[in-house]
């Protein structure tokens, strides 16, 4: 069993590499809390800024807990502002679409938890991408090969 983690008080990490837009603070909670099944991450966006792009897993299902604020959640219905106490799943399908933006004036938190597969399959149908781990890559869906490509 591992200590108690404050999801409301644990300090958050900038990462220096997001773009514009993408700028966020985030604290992964796998490691610390010693889980193996179930990840999470604690993330916090400044007003104007987003978690990611908008995307949908294949294998994983994704949840999203609001901490403090009301960050606006896109979903394949559109757009919808969420409030703390919200908890919403993403299944590992195209309904599962999601993308979380802070469009208020004060800081957004929220809580990520996902399955961990061995195995992830992630798309990015906004810019015609798709993400696998491992190896660990993103790649373009429109660069179709042929079932033989590099076989003969």
């Amino acid at each position: 069993m591992s200590e108690p983690v404050n999801v409301f008080e644990i300090e958050t990490e900038a990462d220096d590499g997001q773009p514009a837009g993408y700028r966020n603070r985030t604290r992964p909670l796998r490691e610390l809390l010693g889980a193996s099944v179930l990840g999470a991450t604690v993330w916090e966006l400044d007003p104007g800024q987003s978690t990611c792009p908008y995307h949908y897993e294949n294998v994983e299902e994704e949840w999203v807990y609001v901490l403090i604020g009301t960050p606006i959640l896109r979903d394949p219905d559109g757009e919808h502002e969420l409030a703390p106490g919200d908890l919403v799943c993403f299944p590992p399908a195209p309904e599962g679409g999601h993308k979380l933006t802070n469009r208020s004036d004060s800081t957004v938190r929220i809580l990520m938890l996902s399955t961990q597969p061995e195995v992830s399959i992630c798309v990015y149908p906004d810019s015609d991408k798709v993400g696998v781990w491992p190896p660990g890559g993103r790649y373009r869906m429109s660069d179709k090969l042929g079932y033989w490509d590099g076989e003969i």
